[in-house]
């Protein structure tokens, strides 16, 4: 088992002040009986959170900064051939002229909307070689050689934040996305959203871009991570409270179930992942070293995780 946990930390001063009060007895356990391993640094502005890197390490997918192929590998027969990139539906908040991303997912795109826009935006993506089919309502997939060797940013560095450090150095798409966001600012969908107080869909993200490698199908299977995603939904509404109450549910749930089957011999791994960097551990045979260093304890969980 494989536990990788976005969103354990963050540099937020209210998410410091809840992390001082967090007690996770289950957390401590786990730690207690693995051994750290790896540790990524980063720095915020990476394109590629911590949490992406160590989950394409964990597929075997090249980890490179905001270079990720992740849509090529959702993409049924996608191979080195072809490149692919997320199109996520979202909405852009204009604030004395700061320009910020709310979360795709609160905006509950209908699989209606989703194919009404689709259908009125194909054409365009299409005059400059990009064909759009559609993933699930309000992300699509688009094959075009624009997206081969763009660096983006992952929509877990963008939404709640200022878009313009984090705008695709594409000319070509960046006129594209202009154009749409002239063609959604009238579509009917969005007059319909309006009607019914909700936000409008006034622009796209493009993420997840790049070509899989050419070894790829070659790459041995390997069993996909636990990644718990309730810490995340919470940190990018900044809500504190429920972060904490997120953490504590994980830790009496997958946390626990982790401890319970390192406890019962099984090979365990965990994956702790803030904002600036991540921590691994796994189990491994306890040295003397090791003896030695649990006769004074470990670091507390909340040390662990305030350095992230």
């Amino acid at each position: 088992m494989h536990l990788l946990i976005p969103f354990a930390s963050s540099p937020a001063d209210a998410a410091r002040a809840a992390l001082a009060d967090l007690r996770l007895p289950q957390l401590e356990g786990l730690l207690a009986g693995l051994t750290h391993v790896h540790t990524d640094s980063d720095i915020e502005a990476s394109l590629s959170p911590p949490h992406e890197r160590a989950l394409a390490r964990s597929l075997g997918l090249p980890v490179q900064d905001g270079r990720i192929p992740w849509a090529a590998g959702a993409a049924d027969g996608a191979t080195a051939d072809t490149a692919w990139a997320w199109i996520t539906l979202c909405h852009w908040q204009n604030r004395s002229a700061r320009i910020s991303m709310g979360d795709p997912q609160a905006l509950g795109v209908t699989a209606t909307e989703s194919q009404l826009l689709l259908h009125a935006m194909q054409p365009y993506f299409a005059e400059d070689g990009i064909m759009l089919t559609e993933l699930r309502p309000g992300r699509w997939l688009a094959q075009g050689e624009p997206f081969r060797d763009l660096a983006c940013a992952s929509l877990d560095r963008v939404v709640g934040r200022r878009i313009d450090a984090w705008m695709p150095q594409s000319s070509l798409l960046l006129r594209l996305q202009n154009e749409m966001q002239m063609l959604l600012y009238t579509h009917s969908v969005n007059d319909e959203r309006a009607e019914q107080g909700l936000q409008a869909i006034n622009s796209f993200w493009i993420s997840g871009a790049g070509a899989l490698p050419a070894d790829s199908a070659a790459a041995p299977n390997v069993d996909e991570p636990v990644m718990p995603m309730a810490l995340r939904d919470a940190a990018v509404r900044e809500d504190w409270a429920a972060w904490s109450q997120a953490w504590q549910a994980l830790d009496a749930g997958a946390v626990a179930q982790a401890l319970q089957r390192l406890q019962q011999g099984q090979a365990v791994t965990l994956t702790l992942c803030g904002e600036r960097s991540a921590q691994r551990f796994e189990a491994r045979p306890v040295g003397l070293m090791r003896r030695i260093k649990q006769l004074f304890g470990i670091p507390p969980a909340q040390h662990i995780l305030s350095e992230l």
